[in-house]
């Protein structure tokens, strides 16, 4: 058990690999009930919502989900998210444990219009079920049919005859369902999910898995590919941008997409022997570059990956570059992202 923003979580339960291996297999359950919610509602809550989101929030439906950035005018990220419509006056956002009270006061600060915003995360416990047997799982504790549902779409209901949202969203590259309810029936859901994944060999997961399973998925975490620094553009997320509307930040995004930027994230993949962690230096030709955002062993792949930010003109696929480990360069491969995709 560590400290993690303040709470009290789990690196692991049974091993990284162990845990990283039963996701990637089977399925396993992670209690991320850390994670903020915030919820807006009102008539004009789609007019706050858009505003402070990058993603096209018109096109979302009821039970559809869109990740987003959330932006300072600068262009850096306050968070990254996920934005949920329940109904057209309704819209449910996920956010990071580390940032729900931040990412509150930054919305609540915008809202000049006919809603209201809620820091709601006491309300809610959040239960990840994740890998290919995910659904199989979940399915025996709940009349709502699953398999309609499809990724990035959620539906309300009722799990073991607790009210819930199910949603078809996750943080580790496998099929998912992340499950939100009331945080008193926690310990009594866990237990369910528990013995209902029993036959598939599900397990409990930490932390140490999580990261594993995100990096091989190519996944943003903030503070590592992300933070207040960092844009969209830089980030190699200007897909989540939509440039029709009007955003805040979007003017620096703009201007970046106009001009070209300084650097880029990249994938890596480690060519000498060594592994690339956090924060490690990246040299290009002999001479300091740019930095490991988020790296270490996959163990899907049986090869040591990473990402890193580059200077633009050097962040190109299949280009050399050194990781320095321990004072000395080892040497690495630009590649492309992910670097694990499930088959669907």
């Amino acid at each position: 058990m560590v400290d993690f923003g303040g709470w009290d979580m789990p690196v692991q339960y049974s091993g990284i690999l162990d845990e990283h291996h039963a996701v990637r297999r089977a399925v396993g359950l992670f209690d991320v009930s850390h994670m903020g919610e915030i919820e807006i509602q009102g008539p004009q809550a789609f007019e706050l919502v858009n505003l402070i989101a990058t993603s096209a929030v018109a096109k979302l439906v009821d039970g559809q989900a869109q990740y987003a950035g959330l932006l300072y005018s600068h262009g850096g990220f306050v968070d990254d998210i996920l934005i949920y419509r329940v109904n057209p006056q309704h819209y449910f956002l996920c956010v990071n444990a580390s940032n729900q009270d931040k990412d509150y006061e930054h919305i609540a600060a915008q809202n000049r219009f006919d809603c209201t915003v809620e820091n709601a995360g006491p309300r809610y416990s959040q239960l990840a079920i994740q890998g290919p047997k995910a659904a199989a799982t979940l399915q025996k504790l709940t009349a709502t049919e699953l398999a309609p549902i499809k990724y990035y779409r959620s539906r309300d209901g009722e799990v073991d005859g607790v009210p819930a949202r199910m949603a078809r969203t996750g943080y580790t590259g496998e099929d998912c369902f992340e499950v939100f309810f009331a945080p008193a029936e926690s310990e009594r859901l866990w237990n369910k999910i528990m013995q209902a994944g029993a036959e598939f060999g599900i397990k409990p997961c930490g932390l140490g898995a999580r990261n594993t399973l995100r990096l091989e998925a190519g996944m943003a975490l903030y503070g590592h590919e992300i933070n207040a620094e960092i844009t969209p553009i830089e980030a190699g997320l200007e897909r989540n941008c939509d440039m029709t509307k009007e955003f805040i930040g979007k003017r620096i995004c703009v201007r970046q997409l106009a001009e070209g930027v300084t650097r880029k994230l990249m994938g890596f993949e480690m060519t000498g022997r060594g592994i690339g962690r956090d924060g490690y230096e990246v040299n290009v030709d002999g001479t300091p570059a740019g930095w490991v955002t988020s790296g270490g062993p996959s163990p899907t792949l049986g090869k040591n990956i990473g990402l890193c930010y580059l200077p633009t003109a050097a962040a190109q696929l299949g280009r050399t570059i050194q990781v320095i480990v321990r004072g000395q360069p080892v040497d690495a491969m630009t590649v492309a992202t992910p670097f694990y995709k499930r088959a669907r």
